[in-house]
């Protein structure tokens, strides 16, 4: 817990101006940069851009935009929330990012999925009755290219390669890359297979349900043989002055995003009694700088976890209730969670 660092995730959601009507792609995009710079500046350790290819997202091609947020920024690690590895080929995702990891003077970072959705697959001609090898397979050549040596793989889902360089080399040698999954135990000993991170999207239920993957990780890698990695979490909150002014604001925003996706996968209308339990009890961490905080606190603790990365976009939320939430979350709810969590320590002690 010593080490626990702080992150913000986006899908560069389309928003709403201060009329109603919904920004243009280029706007969000811009105001996604402007986020990202006051992260930078409030302390925030870690900014991620989810990819995605659908008309309510922005956001199609991260490490672009990451790029340009290098520039403007000094210190924040810049990274994805996810890849969506299946659909891509990995060797353009290594140059990719090796690329803007030279840009950024090594902040860059990876977190390799399959993608909780698939418009991806259709729009760049794969087959969703290849979606589990598709990314296992392309998962075993992305572990190959990491170790930055000559490259010899062979499988199913792309031509083979035999002693094949890929360049730009990173200066350390290593992009930081770990592997995003949302609860599926094979996902997770994938994960240890490779000796990478694992990052776990906790978006419903309870954050302490994940424990016993968090432990799967853990056996696996020693299994393997391997050492132990950093696991983080990822789950979806918002931070306003008042728990209150938090739940007002956000409500409306992610009721039509939860309920338009919901509607895509079967999933019942989300109610107003729903996303207050999940609240409470659940996975969104929304409320004060003091609500927030100890809900984080409570979920580094409970999983045992390194990273904690709040996902503080949701549907047409507008950007400066986002800018306030980011500013609140760097100058108060980290700080707050570093003292809850030495407390813990001291208390434990």
């Amino acid at each position: 817990m010593t080490s626990v660092e702080f992150g913000l995730d986006t899908f560069g959601d389309v928003t709403v101006g201060t009329d109603g009507e919904p920004l243009s792609y280029a706007q969000v995009i811009r105001n996604v940069i402007e986020q990202a710079v006051l992260a930078d500046e409030v302390g925030v350790d870690g900014f991620g851009l989810g990819e995605h290819h659908r008309d309510d997202f922005a956001v199609s091609a991260p490490e672009i935009v990451l790029a340009a947020i290098a520039a403007r920024t000094l210190r924040i690690r810049l990274g994805t929330a996810v890849t969506v590895l299946s659909s891509d080929d990995p060797v353009r995702v290594y140059e990719r990012f090796a690329t803007l990891d030279a840009v950024s003077r090594g902040r860059a970072e990876i977190i390799l999925g399959r993608g909780s959705f698939t418009e991806s697959f259709p729009l760049f001609g794969y087959d969703l009755a290849d979606y589990d090898q598709l990314f296992s397979e392309k998962a075993d050549l992305m572990a190959e290219l990491l170790t930055e040596g000559p490259v010899t793989w062979s499988g199913t889902v792309r031509p083979p390669l035999k002693d094949q360089q890929v360049y730009p080399k990173t200066e350390s040698g290593r992009l930081k890359t770990s592997i995003g999954v949302g609860g599926s135990p094979e996902s997770v000993v994938r994960a240890a297979r490779h000796g990478l991170p694992l990052v776990l999207a906790v978006i419903g239920g309870d954050p302490a349900r994940f424990a016993p993957y968090v432990e799967l990780y853990h056996r696996a890698l020693d299994q393997f043989e391997l050492p132990r990695q950093p696991v983080a979490v990822h789950a979806p909150g918002f931070v306003a002055a008042t728990d209150d002014e938090a739940i007002e604001t956000l409500w409306p925003h992610a009721q039509k995003s939860i309920t338009r996706i919901g509607a895509e996968r079967g999933w019942p209308p989300l109610t107003r009694d729903r996303f207050e339990a999940d609240i409470k009890e659940g996975a969104w961490h929304v409320g004060s700088p003091e609500t927030v905080a100890a809900k984080i606190a409570r979920t580094v603790s409970v999983l045992g976890i390194q990273r904690f990365d709040l996902k503080y976009s949701a549907g047409t939320l507008p950007h400066e209730a986002m800018m306030t939430a980011i500013h609140l979350y760097g100058t108060e709810v980290i700080p707050r969670v570093r003292e809850l969590l030495a407390a813990q320590r001291t208390t434990a002690g």
